[in-house]
């Protein structure tokens, strides 16, 4: 078995380990970003970390009512210019701890006194040093140079902030529920390994999601991306209809993760609008409209919208594994890339 096999399978495990020996640090830190009470939030990270920002995006706005932005770690570094973040919550997310760029962003937010937390696999790393407040991902050792149980660990870190910042006992209860719904998930995948090599020849492809799937569908690009060596790209639902569809020929793959919930219509809508130019439509989901539109499925069980995130990136992780299995590439270390990545 790969480590990049076990490291998927871990990852139930991970989310429970998280919420044991987390939850009461979280309730913690939120209370004091509380007493703080941010004007917003700039969020410092790069690659599959961005991705687990772009979920805060959506659900610290939707819960929390918190503006939730990216930050730009290249005025930090390159341009000396940092923007003024004295009111802010400051967040530095990164598996590893070592991504110099975002560490800046940390750095120049606590000299002006923002309130800064690092998100780490590491807390001696130099991200974690650098923050006032910190915490770890509880994920283990992750040797396959993919992220995966890192990814799902960021972003239950991120809900679980969520749920202490808004002391809501509906997060805290579904989240509890997490690691079951997560296995239930990679039983329900098992079935990619035996359509996979269907795909074994294409080229290029599109992810879909939209709200807070958003995140999911940049997310399982990434790994096909990086795995496979495959020309992807990431949409959300509402730009794809901006002129990107307009790529889609017969035979042209897209990925679309279509969860039930506020989303679910205007994705449905789009599985048939690509059913009409004759895309080959894999439909994450776990609604039975949308999964009548694919060609091939992969199934998730009930959850709220809100969470579906953790557990949606599970098939495409899977996807992507299997797809590079298949394709003969070296899974656990796709060639010209290394597990850490220094950026400035």
């Amino acid at each position: 078995m790969t480590y990049l096999e076990q490291e998927i399978a871990e990852q139930p495990d991970v989310m429970q380990r998280l919420l044991a020996a987390e939850s009461a640090h979280v309730a913690e830190i939120a209370r004091a970003i509380r007493d703080f009470n941010p004007a917003f939030v700039s969020i410092a990270a790069r690659g599959t970390s961005d991705n687990a920002a772009r979920y805060a995006q959506y659900l610290w706005g939707a819960y929390a009512r918190l503006p939730v932005a990216l930050a730009t770690p290249s005025l930090h570094t390159l341009y000396d210019a940092p923007p003024d973040l004295s009111r802010a919550l400051v967040i530095g997310v990164s598996q590893s701890g070592q991504a110099e760029d975002a560490r800046r962003v940390l750095a120049d937010a606590r000299e002006q006194g923002a309130f800064t937390l690092s998100i780490t696999n590491d807390p001696d790393s130099p991200m974690a040093q650098t923050a006032a407040h910190h915490i770890s991902l509880q994920a283990g050792p992750e040797i396959s140079i993919a992220a995966t149980k890192t990814y799902t660990a960021e972003l239950t870190v991120m809900a679980m902030l969520a749920g202490a910042l808004t002391e809501s006992a509906e997060i805290r209860d579904a989240l509890q529920q997490l690691p079951a719904l997560a296995r239930e998930t990679l039983r329900l995948s098992e079935p990619i390994s035996t359509w996979a090599e269907r795909y074994r020849y294409m080229a290029q492809f599109a992810t879909i999601g939209r709200g807070y799937n958003y995140c999911t569908a940049f997310e399982v690009n990434l790994k096909i991306t990086e795995l496979c060596y495959i020309t992807g790209s990431g949409f959300s639902e509402a730009d794809f209809r901006h002129g990107p569809i307009a790529m889609i020929q017969p035979g042209f793959p897209v990925i679309t993760v279509a969860p039930a919930g506020k989303t679910l219509p205007k994705l449905v809508n789009l599985l048939e609008k690509l059913n009409e130019r004759h895309a080959e439509n894999l439909v994450i989901s776990n609604d039975n409209t949308a999964l009548a539109l694919a060609h091939k499925t992969m199934r998730l069980p009930n959850i709220p919208e809100w969470l579906s995130p953790i557990i949606a990136v599970l098939p495409g992780q899977l996807f992507g594994f299997r797809l590079a299995q298949v394709m003969g590439h070296p899974v656990d270390k796709p060639e010209g890339l290394s597990k850490v990545t220094v950026t400035e």
